[in-house]
């Protein structure tokens, strides 16, 4: 199974079409991320989530 272009920490991403954060932790299948924008109408709370590797995208 090859994973390309797995985030690292300080990395900025963007995912569900509106969010971006700032990765702070790497798992072995996600990230944790700090949420730095939020156009949706998502809540996050503490502004953190985990993102799946395969669910975001590095800007």
């Amino acid at each position: 199974m090859e994973i390309s272009n797995i985030a690292g920490v300080g990395d900025v991403i963007s995912f569900k079409s509106g969010v971006k954060g700032v990765v702070e932790k790497i798992y072995d299948n996600s990230v944790i991320v700090s949420v730095t924008e939020n156009t949706t109408n998502l809540e996050f709370e503490g502004n953190k989530t985990v993102v799946g590797h395969k669910n975001y995208e590095i800007i």
